[in-house]
């Protein structure tokens, strides 16, 4: 079968990976002129199963609330007219419920789960170094009360068998010697032992060099345009000037997917959301983290890439807009320097933003939608990186028409309310 995927991110380059496997004809389509050269290059760097909570809580209302009112939050909403978020900030409300959230919750951390574990067999099997590492990930908590309820919310994912250590200060820097400097600003940490990191930039350069091993054409440089349909399925992919046509179609172009579907009359709720990333060379190495974490008060994340830091925050909801100012980034580098003293050269550091595509209710969209040879693998949030293996293998089951090895229903494009 002639598969024709848009976007060549990691989680693009990943469906290429697993349908060529397969034994498909598969071309990849991207405006930019390199794989994973968008979002995928500007992710914090956690292959984390063990952060799987659903944004859409029962505290999150609170939150967007004294975001519009002008507080510093780490989810920020700028008060604009814009049909589109409105509709999906409502969706969005409505799956705040502790029911929803809890069911959303799991669905993400089945995923994310059994992502991991391809993720791990594929790297072995092609033999692909991206800095991953092993040792799992820290979630700091800057007071007792914090981590109390941090300690409350890991019983969750406890009851379907992701165990994870409540820290004290001192054992938290026993774990990563290089928070002793300022072990004061924290009261504990939970330490997930299975959580990761790794570089999905490297790690996609990688895996589309195996995909071409494997026969995929990966189409780079040229604007991808709208799908043309008919009543039942998609006719042909507009790439520059040409009509491309192929047996089914995989939309994986992140946030950009609601743009593509407008000109077939697909509404997808799909709403980016902007981060802030800084990597930054280390000048200090016994002062830099050599395992993953995340600040849970200010949400600033980190992983070390060799002998530089990636640390990314914020979730900024204000369309498509990708620019940014040095103020954008004090927040992370704040953090880094309380966390970390002396550890970075900031005369080296680079700044990047990032859209990530969320869904209203956390889990992303993979399956075929309302058109037969339309297929969906996008939505993933800010866990595309954690979830982009096993995302790929759900979708080549699907489009085979194979039963997956987890239950795909969550995940489905065309999935209905399931509480």
């Amino acid at each position: 079968m002639k598969i024709a995927v848009i976007g060549a991110g990691v989680v693009g380059v990943a469906s290429a990976y697993t349908l060529a496997q397969r034994g498909h004809e598969v071309h990849v389509y991207d405006r930019r002129s390199s794989v994973a050269s968008d979002t995928s290059s500007s992710t914090a760097g956690l292959i984390a199963p063990g952060h799987s909570y659903a944004w859409a809580s029962p505290s999150a209302p609170l939150m967007l609330a004294r975001s519009l009112m002008g507080g510093q939050t780490s989810i920020r909403v700028v008060p604009r007219i814009d049909p589109s978020l409105l509709r999906w900030g409502v969706e969005f409300l409505r799956e705040c419920t502790p029911s929803r959230s809890r069911s959303n919750t799991l669905a993400k951390l089945a995923l994310a789960r059994y992502s991991q574990q391809l993720m791990e067999e594929i790297a072995d099997h092609e033999g692909l170094q991206y800095w991953q590492t092993d040792r799992g990930v820290l979630y700091l908590y800057r007071d007792e009360k914090e981590l109390a309820k941090a300690e409350r919310n890991s019983r969750l994912l406890a009851e379907y068998g992701r165990v994870q250590d409540v820290l004290t200060r001192a054992q938290a820097v026993e774990v990563e010697p290089a928070l002793a400097a300022s072990s004061e600003c924290f009261a504990g940490a939970i330490h997930d032992q299975v959580d990761g990191t790794g570089d999905p930039h490297r790690f996609s350069l990688g895996l589309a060099s195996a995909c071409e091993r494997l026969g995929v054409t990966f189409h780079l440089g040229d604007a991808v345009g709208g799908l043309q349909v008919d009543a039942e399925s998609v006719t042909a992919l507009n790439v520059g000037t040409t009509r491309v046509q192929a047996d089914a179609y995989v939309l994986s172009a992140g946030a950009s997917s609601p743009l593509l579907l407008r000109s077939c009359g697909v509404r997808l709720p799909i709403y980016p959301a902007k981060g802030y990333t800084v990597t930054a060379g280390i000048k200090s190495p016994d002062r830099a983290p050599t395992i993953g974490g995340i600040d849970e008060r200010t949400l600033v994340a980190w992983s070390r890439f060799g002998n530089q830091l990636r640390m990314s925050a914020t979730a900024e909801f204000v369309g498509y807009d990708r620019s940014q100012s040095p103020g954008d980034f004090a927040g992370i580098i704040d953090a880094a320097n309380e966390l970390f003293p002396d550890a970075l050269d900031w005369d080296t550091a680079e700044y990047r933003t990032g859209l990530r595509p969320m869904t209203p209710d956390g889990p992303p969209f993979i399956g075929r939608g309302k058109l037969d040879n339309l297929f969906f693998n996008t939505g993933h949030g800010h866990v595309g990186w954690t979830m982009a293996c096993g995302s790929a293998q759900v979708l080549a089951d699907t489009l085979d028409g194979r039963c997956p090895d987890i239950d795909p229903s969550p995940y489905s494009p065309i999935r209905s309310r399931r509480h």
